[in-house]
């Protein structure tokens, strides 16, 4: 039976667009779906007086990778955008990631001699060999006065839990600097398309058939005949109508205001640790793009447990939900029709060069 498509691609997020774009470049005819009324995923902006709006949380592209850089510059011009987050705790500012300029303003240290002698005198004294939680595996990396200033209340807030109930893996490391850095990111390229994300999308599915406002699973068995194979890239547990149970995810609600000021914060990203603020951050959205407009717009990210009415955003990547993915991950295998890509379908965190990375190596994969 000839099908109308060569691939139906469920999504018109990065990995969706992605494998669309070079897809039509081997000649396939390709339908992109998404239930939203926007092309994009979660890197969808927003323009409001000139002012692109990050809808979905703050997205700063960096990489190492030059081909992936290369890729995206064919599609967008980058500006030089550098992320220095700063954070707010018990009224008092901090930089971040955690270098000399951190431990300054804890402690009015100026060498790095002194900030390690006091670091390690608080991991010698609060660490453990064999973390059991958070908290234990952040005492045993930086100690004492950086975990419970910097990093216990944002994280509980962040996933809902006690620092003492979360795994230790969700912090193997952490990012200290021994040097005068704000710069968050090592990676050598860094910057945000001029423009916003919409830039990138709209010329990936250019020439593409896109259908906006459309759900999958409401019309699936009509889809499913559409198209010689699928391109799912939403979360593979609804996809078997969660035949193994739920994975578990954390949310985010986002809320925007504009301002009528031309200068909110004075910095794109602004962390509020404390428990007392419900929100984790204010995005600034102007300074992502060297904004000079009279006006501004801030956004408060507040995360949120999960259900099935919200956007799922970051999976929870214990051992129970790992083990329940690892039962998906097999039977998504005999799905010889329907590839799964991205980061809810793999149930992995990706940024945003990963998850194009990973929808070019299917690619590769795929018309080899």
């Amino acid at each position: 039976m000839n099908k109308k498509y060569d691939y139906l691609i469920v999504g018109a997020g990065l990995y969706g667009s992605t494998f669309a774009y070079e897809a039509a470049k081997k000649g396939k005819k390709c339908l992109v779906i998404d239930k939203r009324t926007h092309k994009g995923g979660n890197v969808y902006c927003e323009e409001n007086k000139g002012i692109n709006i990050h809808k979905y949380g703050a997205h700063i592209f960096h990489t190492n990778d030059k081909e992936i850089w290369d890729y995206v510059n064919q599609f967008a011009e980058f500006n030089n955008y550098t992320n220095s987050p700063v954070s707010i705790s018990k009224g008092k500012l901090y930089n971040l990631p955690f270098n000399m300029n951190t431990f300054n303003q804890l402690w009015g240290v100026i060498t790095p001699k002194e900030a390690k002698s006091i670091i390690n005198e608080q991991i010698e004294k609060y660490g453990v060999k064999k973390p059991k939680n958070l908290e234990e595996q952040a005492l045993s990396l930086i100690g004492k006065d950086v975990y419970e200033t910097l990093i216990k209340e944002y994280t509980e807030k962040q996933w809902g839990r006690k620092a003492t109930e979360l795994p230790a893996f969700i912090i193997k490391r952490l990012p200290v600097r021994y040097t005068y850095d704000n710069n968050y990111f090592k990676d050598r390229y860094q910057g945000i398309p001029i423009g916003g994300y919409n830039v990138i999308i709209e010329a990936l599915l250019k020439d593409i058939e896109v259908k906006l406002n459309v759900d999958f699973f409401k019309e699936r068995e009509k889809f499913e005949q559409l198209a010689t194979k699928i391109v799912f890239t939403g979360k593979i547990d609804e996809y078997f109508n969660y035949e193994f149970g739920e994975l578990e995810y954390r949310s985010l609600r986002f809320e925007h205001e504009e301002l009528e000021e031309d200068n909110y914060q004075g910095n794109a990203v602004v962390n509020y640790n404390d428990l007392d603020y419900k929100f984790t951050r204010i995005i600034e959205h102007k300074h992502f793009e060297f904004g000079t407009q009279k006006n501004t717009i801030i956004t408060r990210e507040y995360p949120e447990n999960w259900n099935r009415e919200k956007e799922a955003y970051y999976p929870v990547n214990d051992e129970a939900n790992s083990a329940l993915y690892k039962k998906y991950k097999k039977l998504s295998e005999s799905k010889n029709n329907v590839i799964f890509g991205g980061r809810l379908a793999e149930y992995k965190y990706y940024d945003m060069h990963q998850v194009i990375a990973a929808s070019l190596k299917r690619v590769k994969k795929e018309f080899l």
